[in-house]
């Protein structure tokens, strides 16, 4: 798994790569906690995230809630599988994916 990151000021979008279950998304969440204070617009850009766990899925949910208090969040570039995954979860209705 990659994470990546580009912060413009206010705005920051994250690209996530390749897999992200229990092995990894304690590195992702605790980067991600690092990065957002300040940050009113939060992107997460999953066309190259092939799998997300339910790990990976609570963490999303975690940086919604904490993005509706300080800006908003918006998820793009959601591949078929991932996209599966957020409708078999009910994630779709959770989300703001674009």
């Amino acid at each position: 798994m990659e994470f990546e990151k580009i912060n413009d000021g206010k705005a920051m979008t994250v690209r996530l790569i390749g897999e992200v279950d229990s092995m990894n998304i304690a590195e992702i969440e605790e980067k991600l906690l690092k990065e957002v204070e300040g940050v009113t617009d939060l992107t997460f850009d999953l066309e190259q995230l092939e799998y997300i766990s339910s790990a990976g899925l609570r963490v999303l949910l975690q940086m919604q809630k904490l993005m509706k208090a300080q800006g908003t969040m918006t998820i793009r570039n959601v591949n078929e599988d991932v996209m599966d995954i957020f409708k078999v979860t009910g994630f779709v209705r959770l989300l703001n994916i674009v």
